[in-house]
């Protein structure tokens, strides 16, 4: 089925790379069209890589243009046109019939046989404003699909409806539609123009510590700031990659764009990697405790019951990394970092053969300009073929852009 998918300035926004993934991935082929918002939160370059079509933005870009009407061709082309998320702004458009966006010329030129369907997406006083609820009735009175959305906790912090439905009800609530559309659509094709981004692929990573719990209070912890990891993510998603983000407790703001998931424990962070197992690329960035104490105390430990000391039983927690690089399948690539004292690139040598990984990121945790913190770091690229790849002391950021670049040579 041909799938036209309108994307406009909510937040949510950044959740529709995964969407497009799925719809194509269920068969379908997927164009998108945003707004000129849209832009804020989620990159073009993703929506490109995994439509594999140009994204439009701009009604007037001349690299999309077929006799002056793309917007009547590519209306024609859809066997359904939805929008997800759609904002508050665009409900109104959509009501009105406001014609100044290029997804509205789309929408305005749109078949009455093709169906179209809006996904509202906004924080719960805007959805219940008097103004958007007569939005949506007019919509539903011209016979528009306007599916409500679901209650949870929004951005704000605030609880109650306006989340955008979760990606696989919108998958089966489209690919309904569509099929019903295809019934009625003519078999006329929109001819794109332009170039495709090369990556669309699904990249995982893990930053920060992880928190091993002794009792109620207290953990085993370490230095991580999870700065390099997150500095990962968002080259990647700038790169078009689609970016899970496995955060352990850090102080840092999701990249844009960016699916993070946090976690505490090694055991949390080995669970939530193993749910996306199924990825492209692991880079595994976190440092993920070795031990974790073998039986945490519900209560917290007093010092006068303990004594002058105190004994703590570790036992060893799951090796992500190792696990990822025995499961490995052809198209996957599996990167490692080792932060070690004392010879570092033979550590870290001996590391790539153990995990079977593809690539292990060595640097020093007692050097300066490298290792924990947000400052620079200093790394040195090792693979499974060629001589170790040193680099000079440089910000995590362009660490990030070398590593990238490097996975990508694989």
């Amino acid at each position: 089925m041909k799938i036209l998918l309108g994307i406009t300035g909510s937040v949510s926004a950044y959740k529709t790379p995964w969407l497009v993934r799925d719809l194509r991935r269920a068969g379908h082929d997927v164009r998108v069209v945003m707004t000129p918002s849209a832009q804020e939160f989620v990159a073009p370059l993703a929506l490109e890589a995994v439509s594999t079509h140009p994204v439009i933005i701009n009604p007037y870009d001349p690299t999309i243009q077929e006799g002056g009407s793309w917007h009547v061709h590519l209306a024609h082309w859809a066997d359904v046109i939805c929008i997800a998320p759609c904002s508050a702004t665009t409900l109104a458009r959509l009501a009105t019939g406001l014609c100044d966006t290029a997804l509205m010329t789309v929408v305005c030129s749109r078949p009455q046989a093709t169906p179209l369907v809006v996904f509202p997406a906004m924080d719960t006083d805007m959805w219940h404003q008097a103004a958007t609820q007569r939005n949506v009735a007019q919509l539903r009175a011209d016979g528009i699909s306007v599916v409500d959305p679901e209650s949870g906790q929004l951005a704000s912090g605030l609880t109650g409806a306006g989340r955008l439905p979760e990606i696989e009800t919108i998958t089966s609530n489209i690919t309904q539609h569509a099929m019903q559309g295809a019934e009625h659509t003519p078999a006329e094709h929109f001819a794109s123009t332009g170039t495709t981004a090369s990556s669309g692929k699904h990249l995982v990573i893990t930053a920060g510590p992880t928190h091993e719990r002794i009792d109620a209070v207290r953990s085993i912890v370490n230095h991580s700031t999870g700065t390099m990891g997150f500095a990962l993510a968002a080259a990647a998603q700038r790169r078009g990659y689609l970016v899970t983000l496995i955060a352990g407790p850090v102080a840092l703001p999701t990249p844009p764009g960016v699916e993070r998931i946090d976690v505490v424990s090694a055991a949390d962070m080995h669970s939530a990697v193993m749910q996306h197992a199924d990825a492209d690329v692991f880079i595994m960035s976190a440092a993920v405790a070795d031990f974790t104490p073998s039986k945490p105390h519900d209560a917290k430990l007093k010092k006068d019951s303990v004594g002058d000391e105190l004994m703590i039983h570790l036992s060893r927690t799951k090796d992500i990394l190792a696990e990822l690089g025995s499961a490995r399948q052809p198209h996957q690539r599996v990167v490692g970092f080792a932060l070690e004292t004392g010879d570092v690139v033979a550590y870290a040598t001996d590391k790539l053969l153990r995990k079977r990984a593809d690539m292990i990121i060595a640097n020093a945790a007692d050097a300066p300009d490298s290792g924990f913190g947000p400052g620079k770091n200093t790394i040195t690229i090792i693979t499974q073929n060629g001589a170790p790849s040193p680099f000079p002391p440089m910000s995590k950021n362009a660490c990030a852009e070398v590593i990238l670049d490097a996975i990508e040579n694989l």
